[in-house]
Parts: structure tokens; C-alpha cells; sequence
């Protein structure tokens, strides 16, 4: 019997063997897949890093890009800044000496004009009492003409009235003496027997 049982051991040992290669081989294969796998799980990775530190590299470069701009931004917003309170400055200054030179120019006006207005008042004034006295002048005149134009009908009418006395007395007065010298002619042509009223 116990040979048998070697003979039988010594037949599982012989059947192990070939079992035991084929699980090597399998497990080996199995190995080298994983590791394949592994690997294309490794480039994928490696890849997908690669990716991603290109695009790491590219936010940093943008960022860093960013950043210049947003620093160029700021000291161009302080140039402009500054530049814009220095011409509200000069503007102020420039409208302040604006202003003091307008309110030195009214208060000259101002003065100016209270001069104007008191010469004004002055030759109004001046002006008033010529007229007045002018007033007063060409009445007496037209008084005085008045006066004088009645006297001067009353000369008028006196001297007529003396030169109508006069020619009335000269008429009688020729009237006789033609009358006379009528008479005598009469008395000529009478005298030559002339009859006066045949001539």
C-alpha cells in the first residue's frame, strides 16, 4: 500500500508541474498586460500632465500678462490722474485770477458808472436851469417884442395918420393953388380972346 501511495503522489507531482507552468505563463501574461495597461494609463497621464502644464504655463503667462497691463493700467491711471489735477489746479488758478480780474473790473465800472451818473445828473441839472433861463429870456423878449410891436403900431398909426393930415392939407393946398393958376390961365386966354374952353 504505501508504495502505491508514493506511486500515486508521485503522479499528482507529475500533473502539478505542467499546472504550475501554465499558471507562471498565465500570471505572466496577465503581468505583461497590466504593465501595458500601466503604461498606456502612464502616457495618458504623462499626457494629460504635459496638457496640463501647457496650460499652467499659458494662465501664468496670461496672468503675468495681466498683470503687466493692470500695472500699466494703474500707473497710466495715475499719469492721467495727475495730469487731470494738475490742469484742474491751473484751471482753478487760471479761473481765481479770471474772477479777481472781473470783480476788479466791476468795481471799476461800478465807480465809472456812479461818475457817469452823477455828471449826468450835474449837466441835467445844468441843462434844466438853461432851459429855464431861456424860458424866462424869450418870454421877456416876446414881452418886450410885444410891447415894442404895439408901440411901433402906434408910431404906425400915428405917423399915417399925420402923413394922411399932411397930403390932405398939401391936396386943399394944391387943389387951391391949381384952382388959382387955373383961374389965371383963364383969365390970360380971356384976355387974348381966346375962349378957355375951345383949348
Amino acid at each position: 500500500m504505501p508504495p502505491k501511495k508514493r506511486t500515486g503522489k508521485a503522479k499528482k507531482a507529475k500533473k502539478s508541474k505542467p499546472d504550475q507552468g501554465n499558471e507562471l505563463a498565465e500570471m505572466y501574461r496577465r503581468s505583461v498586460l497590466d504593465v501595458a495597461v500601466l503604461k498606456d494609463h502612464l502616457a495618458l497621464r504623462t499626457d494629460a500632465a504635459r496638457q496640463a502644464m501647457s496650460v499652467r504655463d499659458d494662465l501664468k503667462c496670461q496672468i503675468r500678462d495681466l498683470k503687466q497691463a493692470l500695472s500699466q493700467e494703474k500707473l497710466d491711471t495715475k499719469d492721467i490722474t495727475a495730469d487731470l489735477n494738475r490742469q484742474y489746479k491751473s484751471l482753478q488758478m487760471d479761473l481765481e485770477a479770471k474772477v479777481k480780474q472781473l470783480e476788479s473790473s466791476v468795481s471799476m465800472l461800478q465807480i465809472q458808472l456812479d461818475q457817469c451818473q452823477g455828471d449826468l445828473k450835474t449837466e441835467r441839472e445844468w441843462r434844466e436851469r438853461m432851459e429855464e433861463e431861456k424860458d424866462a429870456q424869450i418870454a421877456d423878449l416876446q414881452s418886450k417884442l410885444d410891447s415894442m410891436e404895439t408901440e411901433y403900431e402906434k408910431i404906425l398909426h400915428g405917423c399915417l395918420d399925420s402923413l394922411l393930415s399932411h397930403l390932405a392939407v398939401a391936396r386943399r393946398q394944391w387943389e387951391d393953388e391949381s384952382s388959382d393958376v387955373h383961374q389965371e390961365f383963364k383969365d390970360m386966354l380971356t384976355e387974348l380972346g381966346l375962349n378957355p374952353l375951345y383949348i
